[in-house]
C-alpha cells in the first residue's frame, strides 16, 4: 500500500513549526523574566524551566544568552508602525508617527525594565555592543529610506540619515522619562518634539 502524500507531508512540515513554537515560547518566558528580575539576574537554566523545557532547547534556538537578548529587543520592541495617510503632508506624517508612539506606551512601559537592563549589560560588553551596533545601523538605513520615500516635494528639514537618529534617540529619552514622570511628559511633548522635528515653523 503507497504511503499518503498528505501524512509524508504533515510529518516532514511540523519540524519547522515546532522550532517556531519552541522559539516562542522561550522568548515568552525570558521576556517574563527580564520584566521580574533584570537581564542580569535572568540564567538560561531559569528560561528553559519558565518554559517547561530543557536548556538543550535554548541551545537549539539562540547561540547564547545575548543572542536571547538581540531577539527579545526585535520582538518586544520592534519599530513602531504609524498609520499614514499617502494625500498626508510631512508633518501630518511625522504627528502620526508621535501617536504610533504615544499607543506603543502602555507595551514599550511592560518592557522598559528589561530593555534599560539589557542596555546596561550590553554598554559593558564588547561583542554584544557590535552586534546591537549593526542592528541599529541597519535600522537606521531603514528609517532613512522611509523618510525620505514619505517627504513632501519641498523635502526634509535635515538630511534623512540625521533626522531618523534623532527621531531614535527624541523618542527614547521621551519614553522613559514618561514611564519615570508620566506627569511630566503628557502627550503634547510628543506632538511638539515631532512637529519640531519635522521642521515646522513656531513648533512648541
Amino acid at each position: 500500500m503507497s504511503a499518503d502524500p498528505a501524512s509524508a507531508d504533515a510529518r516532514r512540515r511540523p519540524k519547522g513549526d515546532k522550532r517556531a513554537r519552541t522559539r516562542a515560547a522561550l522568548l515568552d518566558a525570558a521576556r517574563q523574566l527580564i520584566r521580574e528580575r533584570g537581564y542580569d539576574r535572568t540564567t538560561l537554566q531559569a528560561v528553559a524551566e519558565r518554559a517547561g523545557m530543557t536548556s538543550g532547547a535554548i541551545y537549539g534556538n539562540f547561540r547564547n544568552r545575548d543572542d536571547l537578548f538581540i531577539a527579545l529587543g526585535q520582538a518586544y520592541w520592534a519599530p513602531v508602525k504609524p498609520k499614514i495617510r499617502a494625500d498626508s503632508t510631512f508633518a501630518e506624517k511625522m504627528r502620526a508617527l508621535a501617536e504610533a508612539y504615544i499607543a506603543a506606551i502602555p507595551e514599550r512601559q511592560e518592557a522598559a525594565y528589561g530593555r534599560l537592563t539589557g542596555m546596561a549589560h550590553a554598554a559593558a560588553n564588547a561583542a554584544l555592543r557590535a552586534e546591537v551596533r549593526a542592528i541599529t545601523a541597519a535600522s537606521f538605513a531603514t528609517g532613512a529610506a522611509w523618510l525620505r520615500s514619505v517627504a513632501d516635494d519641498g523635502g526634509l528639514p535635515m538630511p534623512a540619515e540625521t533626522l531618523v537618529v534623532l527621531i531614535h534617540a527624541v523618542t527614547e529619552g521621551l519614553l522613559f522619562q514618561r514611564f519615570l514622570t508620566p506627569d511630566l511628559v503628557p502627550d503634547e511633548a510628543f506632538y511638539a518634539a515631532f512637529a519640531a522635528l519635522a521642521g515646522e515653523p513656531g513648533a512648541q
